[in-house]
């Protein structure tokens, strides 16, 4: 593993805003050839980083760096790229700029021209990295020749919405937060954001089999106090930046398509197999099944398990775990 930073300069945003000094952090494994063509790109999810990835990486794997140039683009706000915790003396916290993941993509999209990437084999992501990828799909369909979605959406919708309202009150209610300019970690409020966060990230099913013992915790509140403990370790405006781009993330947000979901899935050339999970509580079977029917060769493929959101999450679950590498491999044989 390879792990660098690629400084881009002034980026204007969707907003209109502009993002001073950006740069992304990034891990590559493997080599490239000399027609460029050999690439996967995996973007990390809203609280991974290219470490988080790496778990499914490695010789023998579907992500086999032996065959692959496989590159990792760590996202803007989570401490690695450009973030509010790493930008203070300019944009003090609360003021860093509202980035989207078009944003997101468009910048990784200039380190893969500086790499020397012509193709994308495949693109894939578990969540937000879901997300990220189907925004790749979108916006360079001429690159994309496979894609792979798991647990994502193309868009943040209703339901997902009002979950995401929830836990950002849950951190902004400490009054240490003091609306992003704080000066000492606001830690009831980080607690209270893991707290609410973790259920919805499994299932009923999943507490009722005691299915969190697969993954080392003895008691449902172990796995609570390790989300709290995870929560606590990042810094609240960095989840902020990112929650606030997956709220506000939709394929369809371009002036290409003005909304038009329909319009802006048409554009996806790719091999696309659309893995949600039939217990995810963030983004549902049904609107995935929507957002496949807008495709033109895509492929809807549930994973049907009680682990919900966190099926897809790389290597957590074993059974899921070699479900999605054997669809990682088919797309890859193409």
């Amino acid at each position: 593993m390879d792990v660098q930073q690629f400084h881009i300069g002034d980026v204007v945003l969707q907003s209109g805003e502009t993002l001073h000094d950006a740069w992304l952090s990034y891990a590559t494994w493997g080599k490239l050839n000399e027609q460029g063509d050999n690439c996967i790109l995996f973007p990390t999810y809203y609280t991974g980083t290219h470490l988080s990835n790496a778990r499914i990486i490695g010789e023998q794997r579907a992500l086999d760096p032996e065959k692959w140039f496989i590159v990792v683009p760590n996202l803007i706000g989570n401490g690695l790229s450009i973030s509010p915790s790493n930008t203070l003396e300019r944009y003090q916290g609360g003021g860093f700029p509202k980035v989207t993941v078009y944003d997101n993509v468009a910048c990784q999209k200039l380190l893969l021209d500086k790499l020397g990437v012509s193709t994308l084999k495949l693109v894939l992501g578990w969540s937000m990295g879901a997300v990220q990828a189907w925004h790749w799909a979108v916006l360079y369909p001429h690159m994309v020749q496979n894609l792979l979605p798991v647990c994502g959406a193309t868009r943040c919708w209703p339901y997902n919405q009002l979950f995401l309202k929830g836990v950002r009150a849950a951190l902004e209610m400490d009054p240490t937060f003091a609306g992003g300019y704080y000066v000492e970690p606001p830690a009831k409020g980080l607690r209270a954001f893991g707290r609410v966060y973790m259920p919805w990230a499994y299932s009923a099913e999943f507490f009722r089999e005691q299915r969190y013992k697969e993954i080392g915790f003895a008691t449902q509140d172990d796995l609570l106090e390790d989300w709290e403990l995870d929560h606590l370790s990042w810094d609240a405006n960095n989840l902020l930046a990112k929650l606030w781009a997956w709220e506000h993330a939709d394929v369809s947000a371009h002036e290409k398509f003005g909304g038009d979901l329909a319009l802006a899935l048409s554009q996806v050339t790719a091999k696309t197999i659309v893995m949600p999970c039939d217990h995810d509580q963030y983004f549902t079977l049904a609107e995935n099944t929507i957002e496949a029917g807008f495709t033109r060769d895509a492929e809807l493929r549930p994973i049907y398990s009680s682990a919900g959101h966190c099926a897809g999450s790389p290597g957590r679950f074993v059974e899921e775990s070699a479900y999605i590498e054997a669809a990682i491999k088919e797309l890859l044989s193409r």
